[in-house]
């Protein structure tokens, strides 16, 4: 008979999937960035089209 025996650790158990964290509310300065960044690309959409009607002298 041995003198000693090792204790049998089982694995540790699997749990369900961690359900996904809510995002943080973004900043004001990120939120203000947003508009002036949609503002601007919507400004140079219209420049766009707009020299693109023009007739060619």
């Amino acid at each position: 008979m041995p003198a000693f025996t090792f204790e049998k650790i089982p694995p540790p158990v699997r749990r369900a999937p961690v359900a996904a964290t809510p995002k943080k509310p973004r900043g004001l300065l990120s939120q203000m960035i947003d508009r002036f960044a949609e503002r601007r690309a919507k400004r140079a959409l219209r420049a766009s089209t707009r020299r693109d009607e023009k007739p060619a002298k």
